[in-house]
């Protein structure tokens, strides 16, 4: 069982030529409400992939929260961890240009009444996998880390957004999940200096993480286990809208080591997964079935 520990947004997404600087207006025609959340999307993503799912988070008392639950739902996620609460659901107000870059803002909402006990302690076995992110309180999420850990669950850390991790919590990370940028702050948060992000990899590694990973854009993505670093170059795609691709890379390499599948090949099925979601507009829209990834990694012999 994978077991997402998150946040849960409707996302407000608007397409437009370009994303407005400081102090402009720009208009455009209509906009998408989707769901979103980084927790959300990342269960979504992994349960597309053919994962079994929970999701623990909250959503507030009102229409966007009824939306979200039952979206869950229909993509075949355990909810009972979904708790509702007097603050407002969160919302994610997302600008997409014309080359398909995004500007985002999240007013968190009920994301910040999230705490470690909707996945009690005593739910946890050898055989789940947690996945945690940055947009709820962090010492709810590094709580859930240590009891996932400790009753030997596998844990995945995405750390986004950006945000430094106690050393304590480094050890108790079966793989760390990250970009460039976060991958930086992590390591400079615990005193690491490194000359190239390959390097930073194997440091993290080092300094406790079971494996690190970091996710390159148009470049793909590597991974540091032990001594070896693994590299995957990204497949061809034509981009449409890059929201949501780091959440499908995220929850399709849980499916993948859930289901038991090796790190070099759980990385190229999750890298292929990401690239498949920047090709429509939306971040779940655009997460891909596990029939299309499949098909696409026979397709071009990834």
């Amino acid at each position: 069982m994978i077991r997402v520990f998150g946040s849960l947004n409707m996302d407000l997404v608007a397409a437009a030529d370009h994303i407005p600087v400081p102090g402009e207006t720009v208009l455009t025609g209509t906009y998408l409400r989707v769901p979103g959340g980084k927790g959300n999307n990342q269960a979504v993503a992994a349960a597309r992939a053919g994962g079994a799912v929970a999701m623990a988070g909250c959503v507030g008392r009102d229409g966007f929260g009824e939306i979200l639950i039952d979206n869950l739902r229909r993509n075949g996620i355990d909810t009972a961890a979904v708790r509702p609460v007097d603050e407002p659901t969160g919302i994610a107000m997302i600008t997409v240009d014309k080359a398909g870059e995004n500007i985002i803002t999240v007013a968190s909402g009920a994301n910040m009444a999230v705490t470690a006990d909707l996945f009690g302690p005593n739910q946890w076995t050898t055989g789940d996998t947690l996945v945690v992110q940055m947009e709820v309180p962090p010492e709810e999420t590094w709580k859930t880390v240590r009891q996932a850990h400790e009753r030997g669950a596998r844990t995945i850390v995405n750390v986004a957004p950006a945000a430094p991790i106690p050393h304590d919590i480094l050890e108790a990370v079966d793989v760390l999940v990250v970009n460039e940028g976060e991958a930086m702050t992590v390591a400079r948060g615990l005193g690491l200096t490194t000359p190239d992000i390959a390097a930073t990899a194997r440091a993290l590694v080092e300094a406790g993480a079971g494996a690190c990973v970091v996710t390159l854009g148009g470049d793909g993505a590597m991974a540091a286990v032990g001594d070896h670093v693994y590299r995957v170059v990204p497949a061809r795609i034509t981009v449409a809208d890059t929201t949501g691709a780091g959440d499908t890379f995220t929850g399709v390499l849980a499916q993948g080591l859930d289901a038991g599948l090796s790190m070099q090949d759980a990385l190229r099925r999750a890298s292929l997964a990401a690239g498949l979601a920047c090709e429509a507009l939306g971040a779940q829209a655009s997460m891909p079935a596990a029939e299309a990834i499949d098909a696409a990694m026979a397709e071009r012999r990834i």
